[in-house]
C-alpha cells in the first residue's frame, strides 16, 4: 500500500537560521510517510547554515540542496524549490520552524478523503478558535484568515497540488507578505479546504524575524498588497470582501503602533502615521471594523482611521499603562 501513496515535495528556505536548522530537517525527516523528497534552497546563508544542509544532504538520499550565491529573497528561495518539486503534492516548512511525525500523512488523508482542493493543519502558537476538523468552505477559510484563528495565509501547515503552486508562484516583487498575495491566488481555486485541528506544525517566534524587525519600506509592503487585495475582493469574493478589510485595518494598527514603540523621530514617526492613517481610511468600513475579535483592537483601528494624534495619544497612553514608563510622552 506504502507504494501507492504520491510522492509528496518538502519546500524548505533556508537563511541565517543555523541554530534551529537541524531540528527543522530532522523533523521532516522523521515524517510517518513514505514517500517524500525534501528540497532545501540555502539562500546564501552567512551563519554556515549551507553546511548544515549538505551535511543532512550526504546523509538522506531523500534531501537535495540547492545554493544560491547571493541572498535572493524567501520568494525566490520557494520559487526555486517548487520548480523542482518532482511531488503530486507540496507543502513548505520554514526552516526555523519544526513539524509533528505525521503531519503529511493527516494533511494527505484530510485533502484525499475530503475531496477538497488543499488541506490545512493546526499550529501551534495560534488560537485553537471553534472550528471542528473536516470540511471547510471557501467563505469560512477566508473567515479564519481574516480573525487569525485557528490559522493564517501562511504557506506552511498546507498541503497543495504541486501544479496549482507552480501555476501560482511567489512574486518575488514583494520583500515581506509574499504568503498573503501567494495564498490569495491559491484561494481563487480553492472552492473547499480538509481542516485538521491537530497541531502538527510548530511555529517559532523569533525576535530577529521579518515581523519583528523595525518598520521600513519592506514592512510597508502589506499595505501595497491590501490594497490590491481589497478591491478584487468585492469582484471575486463579495462574500469575503468585508473579512480582507478587516485584514487591511489591523495591518495599518499592527504597523502603526510598531513605530510608536519603536521610539522614532518625531517627523518619521508622524509621517509613517499619517500614512497608516490614509491606509485605514481607503479600507475602512463599520461592517469590517465589527469583525475585530477584540475591544482594544475596535478603539486602535476607529482612532487611526479618525486621525493619526487620535492613535498616537491611544497608543502612548496604552503603554503607560502597559510599563508604566513615560518615555513616550514627548512624541505628542
Amino acid at each position: 500500500m506504502e507504494r501507492e501513496k504520491p510522492l509528496i515535495s518538502v519546500v524548505v528556505p533556508v537563511y541565517n537560521v543555523a541554530p534551529y536548522l537541524e531540528r527543522c530537517l530532522t523533523s521532516i525527516q522523521m515524517q510517518s510517510w513514505p514517500n517524500l523528497e525534501i528540497i532545501v534552497v540555502d539562500d546564501a546563508s552567512t551563519d554556515g547554515g549551507g553546511g548544515i544542509c549538505d551535511s543532512y544532504a550526504a546523509r538522506d538520499e531523500r534531501i537535495e540542496v540547492v545554493h544560491f550565491f547571493a541572498n535572493q529573497g524567501l520568494a525566490a528561495a520557494r520559487n526555486e524549490g517548487v520548480c523542482r518539486a518532482k511531488g503530486e503534492f507540496l507543502t513548505f516548512v520554514d526552516s526555523d520552524d519544526y513539524v509533528e511525525p505525521e503531519l503529511l500523512e493527516s494533511l494527505w488523508r484530510s485533502l484525499t478523503e475530503s475531496g477538497a482542493e488543499i488541506s490545512i493543519c493546526g499550529v501551534d502558537g495560534f488560537p485553537e478558535g471553534h472550528i471542528k476538523g473536516g470540511i471547510l468552505s471557501q467563505e469560512e477559510i477566508i473567515h479564519c484568515m481574516a480573525r487569525r484563528s485557528p490559522f493564517l495565509w501562511n504557506a506552511w501547515g498546507k498541503l497543495f497540488p504541486t501544479e496549482l503552486v507552480k501555476r501560482h508562484p511567489f512574486d518575488r516583487r514583494l520583500l515581506c507578505v509574499e504568503d498573503l498575495a501567494f495564498f490569495y491566488q491559491i484561494l481563487e481555486h480553492t472552492q473547499r479546504a480538509g481542516y485538521v485541528p491537530e497541531k502538527l506544525y510548530h511555529y517559532v517566534y523569533r525576535e530577529k524575524s521579518l515581523i519583528n524587525s523595525p518598520v521600513d519600506e519592506k514592512s510597508c509592503t502589506v499595505l501595497y498588497v491590501l490594497d490590491h487585495i481589497c478591491p478584487d475582493a468585492c469582484v471575486r469574493f463579495p462574500t469575503s470582501a468585508v473579512a480582507f478589510e478587516q485584514i487591511a485595518l489591523d495591518a495599518g494598527v499592527r504597523l502603526a503602533m510598531r513605530v510608536v514603540e519603536e521610539g522614532m523621530g518625531k517627523q518619521e514617526l508622524r509621517s509613517y502615521l499619517k500614512r497608516f492613517c490614509d491606509h485605514t481610511r481607503r479600507h475602512f468600513s463599520w461592517k469590517a471594523l465589527r469583525l475585530c475579535p477584540c475591544k482594544r483592537g475596535v478603539v486602535a483601528q476607529a482612532a487611526l482611521c479618525v486621525s493619526w494624534r487620535a492613535f498616537l495619544g491611544i497608543a502612548i497612553l496604552y503603554r503607560l499603562f502597559k510599563t508604566g514608563k513615560k518615555k513616550y510622552v514627548s512624541a505628542i
